[in-house]
This record gives structure tokens, C-alpha cells and sequence, in this order.
């Protein structure tokens, strides 16, 4: 099987996933009840924490990156927006 196509299949699907315009609105969404999302200083689980965002934080979408398979988004709080960092697009929900 040629991997050509489905390389560039899911390249297209990750970019489609996080196609919001750059300042969109998003909302934190499955972290848990008990749980609370990463907001990371960089793009993977090797970054440290800077803060921790329960479900239905509003944030602001600025673009995304994937490293090692994973799409992190650069968001910064919507009502702080002078804190800026990487969470999993995994756990954003909106537009």
C-alpha cells in the first residue's frame, strides 16, 4: 500500500480539526469533574504546568502545532489574555 495518501489524509484531517481562524473561541471540555486541563509553556507532556483549566474555561484559540502525533493548540485565557499557553486540542470544544 502506497502510504503517500493516507500521510497526506491525516495530515489534512489534523489541520481541518484545528481550522478555527486564529482568535477563535474555544471551550475546555472532558477534563473531568475532578480533573483539570494542562495549560502547558509548550507544545507536549515535556513542557511544565503552568496552570490547570476546569472544564468550561473559555479560551482563545491562536493556532496549533503536532508533536509526536499529538495536536496541541496556543491559547490564552479569555478573560487574562496576557496568559498564554499549550493545551491538547483533544480537550477544546467550539468553533
Amino acid at each position: 500500500m502506497n502510504r503517500l495518501p493516507v500521510i497526506s489524509l491525516l495530515a489534512l484531517v489534523l489541520v481541518a480539526s484545528c481550522s478555527g481562524s486564529a482568535g477563535s473561541r474555544v471551550v475546555v471540555k472532558g477534563a473531568g469533574p475532578d480533573e483539570l486541563l494542562k495549560l502547558r509553556h509548550g507544545p507536549s507532556l515535556g513542557y511544565r504546568v503552568m496552570l490547570g483549566l476546569p472544564d468550561g474555561t473559555e479560551l482563545v484559540r491562536r493556532d496549533c502545532v503536532t508533536e509526536l502525533g499529538q495536536l496541541w493548540c496556543r491559547v490564552s485565557l479569555a478573560k487574562a489574555p496576557n496568559i498564554t499557553g499549550y493545551v491538547s486540542a483533544d480537550y477544546l470544544s467550539g468553533p
